[in-house]
């Protein structure tokens, strides 16, 4: 692996990381969405990744290839006086679990501090390595 090309996978990795901790911040500020111009209560978004691979096969670096929903069904909360209860008196709450929307962010950031550790050796080994030509 070359130096640019770890370079890149490092820079990839924190703009995907991002990109997630992004999202969960969007899920937890919409835990209590519930109606969305769709219909319904908000669902719970998902950074799908993807490697980016060159012509000859090589892993270039990681990119969030696309937003997924969480599949998971609504939580029902009898309140008969919310305007969106139901005949049965339940409202549609976001599938969003707080809890695991913590555990999804302190990963997301590990890894963006895993990606940021990863440029600072590379610049740091350039840094000796000019030192050693002069």
């Amino acid at each position: 692996m070359g130096f640019y090309t770890s370079l890149n996978v490092a820079a990839t990795g924190l703009s995907a990381h991002r990109q997630w901790m992004d999202l969960i911040a969007g899920n937890v500020a919409n835990v209590n969405t519930t109606r969305t111009a769709e219909g319904g209560p908000y669902t719970r978004k998902l950074a799908v990744f993807q490697d980016i691979v060159d012509a000859e096969g090589k892993v270039l670096g990681v990119k969030v290839g696309g937003i997924g929903q969480d599949t998971a069904p609504a939580r029902l909360v009898y309140e008969p006086g919310h305007p969106d209860a139901n005949a049965e008196g339940y409202v549609a709450y976001p599938n969003v679990n707080i809890m695991m929307e913590m555990v999804d962010l302190i990963s997301a950031s590990r890894a963006y501090e895993a990606n940021i550790s990863s440029l600072q050796a590379a610049k740091e080994m350039a840094q000796q390595t000019l030192s050693i030509l002069t």
